[in-house]
């Protein structure tokens, strides 16, 4: 009796083990929502998510698995409907092994695309991942994998044949380092798109351990040298905490940044106006509510573009 109540003891806390495991590997984080209202079932989605996320079922387009949806929305440009969206939401957290494992089924130029699709977005750390089981499982390939290596490499990727066209799919941006001698204009010091919050991917591989900048919106119309005093070397999110609508999801993605992204540090940028200071409330809730810790800086601006206040906080 005493040898039955063991193992049944011991089943019991395998499958409590598994639960927790389970619950633990969810998170918030970006990723697709189909509305069915306005999904005719056309399929033209299917070929573009390389990841083998979505599949037509019962005439309408289906999310089959959280852990294949990488969230960059390589899908989104592609459905005349409109009836794809990102959203944040609770899901497994994404599988380049598993994804790369069903994506070589799919044959060689299928890889190279879905390879392609991680470089333009800068997601480096998951093409490492990826070609890591390519290389691993090498033997089995009915493609020669120096091809796929070279073509990747050689491949210069323009934004709309990719899936990446620049709406709120995440692109890592290349600036010209020197200033335009022939006009005297000022270069960028944008290296990421988008900006806005409510398409910004707190995922995105550029704002692992990144210096963030939050500035309300606007900030930069207010102040001639935002570019180069401020935005240089951060990467950028932009708001409005009186104007946007939906500031819980701001707050999730600012928590995602500290505890998964792991920003170095976070400087908020906010003009003279009251309404402003909704934007410090927002970061100081995250703060509070994120298990890492992060300083803040903050930065008041006069409507003249001066510099009222700046402060750790």
């Amino acid at each position: 009796m005493l040898h039955i109540i063991v193992i049944i003891a011991y089943i019991f806390v395998m499958i409590l083990n598994d639960i927790i495991i389970n619950e633990t590997q969810k998170m918030k984080r970006e990723i697709i929502k189909i509305n069915e209202e306005l999904c005719d079932g056309c399929g033209l989605c299917i070929p573009n998510c390389h990841e083998g996320a979505l599949q037509i079922i019962d005439g309408k387009a289906r999310l089959v698995s959280d852990l294949m949806c990488d969230g960059l929305g390589a899908c989104i440009g592609h459905c005349p409907q409109d009836a794809i969206a990102i959203e944040l939401r609770e899901a497994e957290a994404y599988n380049e092994t598993k994804v790369m494992a069903n994506i070589v089924k799919k044959g060689k130029n299928t890889v190279i695309a879905h390879l392609i699709h991680l470089k333009d977005h800068q997601e480096q750390g998951l093409m490492k991942e990826g070609l890591d089981y390519l290389k691993a499982n090498e033997q089995t390939l009915d493609f020669d994998l120096n091809e796929v290596i070279i073509a990747v490499h050689l491949n210069k990727v323009t934004s709309c044949d990719s899936g990446g066209c620049p709406g709120s799919a995440p692109i890592s941006l290349k600036t010209d380092s020197k200033q335009n001698d022939s006009t005297g204009s000022l270069k960028s010091e944008l290296t990421q798109w988008p900006v806005q919050f409510h398409l910004a991917n707190p995922s995105a591989g550029y704002f692992k351990n990144s210096d963030l900048l939050l500035a309300a919106d606007c900030v930069a119309f207010s102040m001639g040298n935002f570019h180069h005093d401020y935005l240089k070397g951060k990467q950028l999110i932009i708001a409005c905490p009186k104007l946007d609508s939906g500031l819980d999801s701001y707050l999730q993605k600012l928590i995602h940044l500290i505890d998964h992204a792991k920003v170095n540090t976070i400087t908020v940028m906010i003009m003279e106006v009251p309404c402003c200071g909704g934007l410090v409330k927002l970061v100081k809730t995250a703060t509070e509510q994120a298990g890492g810790k992060v300083p803040v800086k903050l930065i008041v601006v006069g409507i003249k573009g001066n510099i009222l206040q700046e402060n750790w906080i």
